[in-house]
């Protein structure tokens, strides 16, 4: 036999002739098993966080955007409110004499006309522009509903209705009104048509008599809201 097929022979021997080596490792001890917890535990919390963050994100950039981010050559028809105003604590009575919880309102973009149930000349041509601008507002109209707000007891006049058929109308406490929805300086309340947020906050207010011309511009308003909006709010409530 060659001196190297020896030499593996002898070391194929040993190999096998040698016992076999056991590796014991220590049980781990109990504060290092409850560091080991709370350290799962930090990390499931700031896990938990940036998943709520990438969820929320939609709706803090849009708000950032819109509310912060204002480009100079900007303009806005309608007045940004600050501070924002939610929706009131309150009830109201529905043409059925039914209650409405006033918070039940959430969850879609509202524009808000104000005024007597007997409805003069300005409370009529808001009503007209409330109904138009959301009508030309296309397949976008669905996230929008509008809601007349009455001050009174007056009874409605039967010739408005069928235009209302699609609209919430509700009498709604004078000191309720006054503490959500403010006018412009030198104005009365019932003078504009105002916008509510899905999340419930009075946040812009038209100018008063609104004509023509204006509806124009409080659409592109309308519109920029939408957009700003479209990552986070849907039709329906």
């Amino acid at each position: 036999m060659s001196g190297s097929k020896l030499s593996k022979h002898v070391e194929k021997n040993e190999l096998s002739d040698a016992p076999l080596g056991m590796t014991v490792h220590a049980l781990p001890q109990p504060g290092e098993v409850a560091q080991a917890d709370e350290q799962r535990t930090h990390s499931g919390r700031w896990k938990m966080l940036a998943l709520l963050l990438v969820c929320a994100a939609p709706v803090i950039a849009s708000y950032f955007t819109y509310y912060v981010v204002r480009p100079e050559a900007r303009r806005h028809y309608g007045e940004l409110v600050t501070p924002q105003v939610d929706l009131p604590a309150a009830s109201a009575l529905n043409l059925q004499g039914q209650s409405v919880d006033l918070k039940s309102l959430k969850g879609q973009w509202l524009l808000v006309a104000v005024g007597s149930g007997d409805c003069k000349e300005v409370c009529q041509e808001n009503l007209y522009f409330q109904r138009q601008l959301r009508e030309i507002m296309g397949k976008e109209k669905d996230r929008m509903e509008r809601v007349w707000v009455l001050t009174d007891d007056a009874p409605v006049d039967a010739a408005l209705l069928p235009a209302l058929n699609q609209a919430h109308v509700l009498r709604v406490p004078p000191d309720t009104v006054k503490t959500w929805l403010s006018p412009a300086a030198g104005q009365a309340v019932e003078d504009h048509l105002y916008v509510i947020d899905p999340i419930g906050h009075f946040m812009m207010r038209f100018p008063a008599h609104m004509d023509v011309a204006g509806a124009s511009k409080a659409k592109k308003d309308l519109d920029r809201l939408m957009r700003a909006s479209a990552s986070w709010d849907q039709a329906g409530r």
